[in-house]
């Protein structure tokens, strides 16, 4: 449900030299439905950002706008302005006959994804393990145990996996208390999370004893000792050891 705006949102109009009454009544209005748009199609690309961080949405699906506007409950134009957004950050893609898609990553383009998340990651984790609270690691320790109930059930649960593996990093990495690094880092998984993701939701035997579970351990013993080049390094082989496995599994596009 889109909130109402409230009074002392709305810009007051200047009243204009010749016009009055209903003239500058409408005026008005339509002020007040430009915002209320605007905040549609910023909370539906909020929604599609998600999906795709999440890895709710597979490299190569195509999506089809009315659906999405009819899931969310919106209007056409708010869902083509988060397409729009969505493929300016090169997350979507529009192919002919404005048809929609996640992009298939290249080899080429995974690598040096990989190398870009290495780097502004690690640096997050080091920079969170200096300045992470004793609550933010009870947090980030409750998504481990999470994480690894999901890995060890039997069978493993892939979905749970992928929703518990987002919640930590992401709490790792708001630790560090610089909200441009999360912008950055949140435009990283835009495009790595589909890829990610469906091969966690595809191979769950790796789950169990995994370099995942082993590497969340890592870190965050990492964290509560407080040692930032510890953190960083257990970040470093959580991301290298997905990206190697990816790439043996030959999901990638040459």
């Amino acid at each position: 449900m889109v909130a109402r705006v409230q009074p002392s949102d709305v810009p007051q109009a200047r009243p204009a030299a010749s016009t009055a009454g209903k003239v500058g009544e409408l005026s008005a209005l339509d002020e007040v439905g430009s915002l209320l748009h605007e905040t549609l199609g910023e909370r539906v690309t909020g929604e599609l950002r998600a999906l795709l961080i999440a890895g709710r949405l597979a490299p190569g699906e195509k999506l089809s706008l009315r659906r999405v506007a009819e899931a969310l409950g919106v209007s056409m134009m708010p869902v083509r302005e988060a397409v729009s957004r969505l493929a300016a950050d090169k997350a979507l893609e529009v192919l002919p006959g404005r048809a929609v898609r996640v992009p298939v990553l290249t080899l080429a383009q995974f690598r040096e994804l990989t190398r870009i998340r290495l780097v502004v990651e690690g640096f997050a984790a080091e920079e969170a393990a200096k300045a992470i609270t004793d609550e933010q690691i009870a947090v980030v320790a409750r998504h481990e145990a999470a994480f690894l109930a999901a890995a060890r059930a039997d069978p493993p649960d892939p979905a749970a996996a992928v929703a518990t593996n987002r919640d930590l990093h992401f709490s790792l990495y708001e630790a560090a208390g610089m909200p441009s690094l999360i912008e950055m880092i949140s435009r990283l998984w835009l495009k790595a999370g589909p890829i990610l993701n469906l091969d966690m939701r595809h191979e769950p035997r790796r789950l169990d004893g995994g370099s995942a579970v082993v590497a969340h351990a890592a870190l965050l013993k990492a964290l509560q000792r407080r040692d930032p080049a510890a953190a960083r390094q257990a970040l470093v082989e959580d991301i290298s050891a997905a990206a190697e496995h990816i790439e043996r599994t030959a999901r990638l596009a040459e």
